[in-house]
């Protein structure tokens, strides 16, 4: 759950009183602790911590969705509470085996992770932020911040911890009420960390709004500390959209820049763009004067492009703003906790949170042993019926299904969302196919390891585990003129499936490798913290062998392939990440290059083809009258597509950010200058 990567100092702004900051316990007793992992309100894991004296055990493991990460962990404290040893052992969520060590002595430290050897010679106390661990390393870094008069300290490899306590509060259970304090540590992540210590200053809770680890006995009182930790999280980009949010009096004019015209996969001679309302109100000869009531942004000829959409989302307030930062202006949620998410697009629509518009699709997922735990869980047809019910009432666009779902179950699933006006798309339920599945009414498969799957597994192969990833190194042997794979295309051209294929998470599963900058981070990641680019040196999946090394490059380029022949016979590919979106967006567009797109055809695809599909007529092109959902570039992405990754400004319905001016509360280097602005005479 955690992504470890590094950030810089956040903003908060919390209306609580002035908490007093109490010492660690520093007991050298032996000590027990079980803590109960959840997801979304189920049980799927468990934390196990042994304490005595200075040395501590962590064993962690949670499962969901068929997969998940298990460490186990043994670290050494010195008098001051930082760690002088620290060992992790076990697997990522997708496989990669983990060994991880760092020692601290006579002021030397030493690490080994994914990454290869590192070392530093302390003058100073420091932190060392380990690569790949459990939760439970936020509480062992605060035990260490607590005792320092300033709660910061440098960490290890790079960057800066800090700590800050948020508020005291009081939670009942089994009528027995318990004193507690919540914290935010910064420094590891882009985004703080959050959680709860008992009055006696050890772990009671780690807390997000959706994942918990919460002290076992305590699992009733789950649902209202993970809201603890949306409430924290939405005041502190509260506090980032209050600082950093241009809502100009009166209209915006951007001046001197070319428009891509999707329509004609083509620039516009100079002009300017006059925003009013939240929408475009006209397009003026570059030679119209300025009127005293606008504000003029000086667009020094860069381009302007219509809002890009990522239509592979699992939206949270913690990627909303990054995404319209990377000009984001739209997402396809693509399955979410119904609460969290309808919370979350309201906070949007109303401008609280800065964010990207929000079309809902409805996970339904079956009850099982590998489950995912987003959506709606349902037992039986009946409940997968009434979950459709209550999409359609919350006014979803359509439903997605997913692995565990019985496929005998999907055509009268179909049905009735199409009644009730939803599209469908989804996943292949294991022990079924893409072909049955567009058979049974899909409109959309989702993941091209989705179908592909279907042409080398075995019936009764089970794809609700990691093999519908691992097994993905059969694709070499696949013969792609084989009378499967054409009968599937077939399929889906005569009856008009679309396919969502998250092509860059792909590449990641496939070619990512211990120790080498993975390809599709490349472009943006030196102006990244120092962690995120350590992390970006991660293998994605378990490489066991050369030959296993080979195959999965070769299942990458057979994955192109097939998604160059769907391309070829008219099938839509919808651009979505599964990843976040933000930069990956811009990866997954860029890498359709290998499909044959023009970078004209892409920025064509990812706006107004988009908006099309969806069903508004109101946006994906900038036209007098339509939103004003658009993002400006200095170059000229139709002559090269990378040119959308210096974005300089941003208007999300007439509302604009500068990127330069917010990336750097995240720690990340601005990657072009804020454009001129002259606002409006106030009088």
């Amino acid at each position: 759950m955690r992504k470890l990567i590094c950030g810089a100092l956040f903003v908060l702004l919390f209306a609580c009183s002035e908490p007093t900051i109490e010492a660690p316990n520093s007991s050298m007793e032996q000590s027990l602790s079980s803590f109960t992992v959840m997801l979304n309100g189920n049980k799927v894991g468990y934390l196990k911590v042994n304490q005595q004296g200075k040395d501590t055990q962590v064993d962690y493991d949670y499962k969901s969705n068929g997969r998940g990460p298990a460490y186990q962990e043994s670290l050494t404290l010195d008098s001051q509470g930082i760690p002088t040893h620290w060992k992790i052992s076990g697997n990522t969520t997708f496989g990669n085996l983990i060994t991880e060590q760092m020692d601290i002595t006579a002021g030397q430290a030493t690490w080994l992770d994914a990454t290869g050897n590192g070392q530093a010679s302390l003058d100073k106390s420091a932190l060392y932020v380990p690569q790949n661990s459990s939760p439970y390393s936020a509480f062992v870094l605060a035990t260490a911040l607590l005792q320092t008069e300033n709660l910061t300290m440098p960490a290890l490899p790079a960057g800066q911890l800090s700590l800050k306590k948020l508020e005291e509060l009081n939670i009942e259970s089994a009528n027995v009420t318990l004193s507690l304090s919540s914290y935010a540590l910064a420094g590891v992540d882009l985004d703080p960390e959050y959680f709860i210590l008992d009055a006696q200053q050890q772990l009671f809770a780690y807390i997000t709004p959706r994942f918990i680890i919460i002290r076992q006995g305590f699992e009733n009182n789950e649902a209202e500390l993970r809201a603890l930790s949306a409430k924290y999280s939405t005041e502190r980009f509260e506090a980032i959209q209050a600082k950093y949010t241009h809502r100009y009096d009166g209209a915006v004019r951007i001046r001197n820049v070319r428009i891509f015209e999707p329509q004609k996969l083509s620039l516009s001679e100079p002009v300017s763009v006059v925003v009013k309302d939240g929408r475009i109100d006209h397009i003026a000869l570059i030679s119209e004067a300025t009127q005293d009531y606008e504000t003029d942004i000086d667009g020094a000829g860069g381009t302007l492009v219509p809002g890009l959409y990522d239509m592979h989302s699992h939206t949270g307030d913690d990627d909303s703003l990054m995404n319209v930062l990377a000009g984001i202006t739209s997402v396809r949620d693509m399955g979410n906790s119904l609460g969290v998410l309808n919370e979350l697009k309201e906070k949007i629509d109303t401008g609280i949170l800065a964010g990207p518009r929000i079309t809902r699709y409805g996970m339904i997922e079956g009850k099982s042993p590998s489950n995912n735990n987003n959506g709606i869980l349902v037992e039986n047809q009946e409940q997968a019926l009434a979950a459709v019910n209550t999409y359609a009432e919350n006014h979803f666009s359509g439903i997605k299904i997913y692995n565990s779902m019985q496929g005998q179950w999907v055509p009268a699933i179909a049905q009735r969302a199409k009644e009730l006006g939803m599209r469908v798309s989804g996943h292949v339920p294991a022990f079924s196919n893409a072909d049955q599945m567009i058979l049974a009414g899909y409109d959309e498969l989702t993941h091209i390891n989705q179908i592909m799957l279907g042409w080398v597994l075995e019936p009764d192969e089970d794809t609700r585990t990691l093999l519908r990833l691992t097994a993905l190194d059969r694709l070499p042997a696949l013969d792609l003129e084989s009378a499967p794979v054409q009968h599937t295309l077939k399929l889906m051209v005569d009856n008009h499936v679309a396919h969502d294929p998250t092509l860059a998470i792909h590449e990641y599963l496939l070619l990512s490798r211990n120790g080498e900058t993975r390809a599709g981070v490349k472009d943006y990641i030196e102006h990244m913290p120092p962690a995120v680019q350590r992390s970006a040196k991660v293998s994605m999946a378990k490489i066991t062998s050369p030959e296993q090394d080979q195959a999965y490059r070769m299942a990458y380029q057979k994955i192109v392939t097939t998604l160059k022949m769907m391309k070829e016979r008219g099938i839509l590919i919808v651009p979505g990440t599964d990843l976040g979106g933000a930069f990956n967006l811009h990866r997954e567009l860029e890498l359709y290059q290998e499909l044959g797109y023009s970078p004209a055809e892409l920025l064509k695809l990812g706006s107004y083809d988009m908006a099309n599909y969806l069903g508004y007529t109101d946006r994906g092109s900038i036209e007098a009258g339509n939103l004003a959902d658009f993002f400006l570039v200095p170059g000229n992405p139709v002559e090269d597509f990378k040119a959308i990754k210096t974005i300089s400004l941003v208007s999300r319905g007439g509302i604009f950010y500068y990127p330069s001016e917010v990336y750097p509360e995240f720690g990340i280097t601005p990657f072009t200058d804020k454009p001129k602005v002259q606002e409006a005479d106030p009088r």
